[in-house]
């Protein structure tokens, strides 16, 4: 297995508010990520500033609609050159089958990552939401439909990396809720340090404030790449 990325989370609301931080971390990361705040704010014209900075960018959109809508949506993507883009597995087999199909015929370089459960989950919410076979199998049952149904990138948190590398071995795994020892959680319920992280198996590790919040954001960058070498 290759060695962990690692991706910054570009929380913010403008670009013009994340350039100035963008550009000095850029140098320091395998992959910009960009979330639905900044994309609904700024639209496409986003994907090709992050991109002029050198990393690849992962566009999470976390699509989760009818089948066709989602496929539609993977078409406009792939046009935009960037190279992850995420939609929920709970979406069912026929949507996350269809994205990644058009995926596939659109734009072959582009990975679509089914996201199985979201890190600001815990059992009591999954509890509450109906959900009675525990964080870990709700995560395992909802990769199992997503990779029957061609995904072979999944979003899940570190707690769950290591089962769903035993049983994926060749799948993209990326993992937010990645905190130094030293970071708060915020408001991840189920988080890990980048160097567990990675030992278990993540593909991708995704950072936003431990390096946004930083005095020197770079360093911090730095700091988390060195730990994955």
């Amino acid at each position: 297995m290759s060695r962990a990325r690692l991706a910054f989370a570009v929380d913010a609301a403008s670009w013009r508010e994340a350039a100035p931080l963008v550009e000095r971390v850029a140098p320091h990361v395998d992959v910009l990520k960009l979330g639905l705040e900044l994309f609904c704010a700024e639209g496409p014209a986003i994907v090709r500033e992050a991109r002029s900075l050198g990393p690849e960018i992962f566009l999470d959109l976390k699509l989760h609609d009818i089948p066709a809508t989602v496929e539609r949506s993977i078409a406009a993507v792939a046009g935009l050159g960037v190279r992850y883009v995420t939609i929920h597995a709970s979406g069912g087999r026929a949507m996350v089958r269809s994205a990644v199909a058009r995926a596939r015929r659109e734009a072959p370089e582009l990975e679509v990552l089914a996201v199985t459960a979201l890190t600001s989950l815990g059992d009591a919410d999954l509890d509450e939401l109906g959900v009675a076979r525990g964080m870990l199998g709700h995560v395992s049952a909802l990769a199992a439909l997503a990779w029957e149904a061609g995904a072979r990138g999944f979003v899940c948190s570190p707690r769950e990396v290591a089962e769903l590398r035993a049983r994926f071995p060749d799948a993209t795994l990326v993992t937010p809720g990645i905190r130094r020892a030293s970071d708060p959680a915020g408001d991840q319920a189920r988080t890990m340090t980048p160097a567990e992280a990675a030992a278990r198996g993540a593909s991708l590790l995704v950072v936003g404030r431990p390096i946004r919040d930083a005095e020197d954001p770079a360093a911090v960058a730095r700091e988390i790449k060195g730990q994955l070498a």
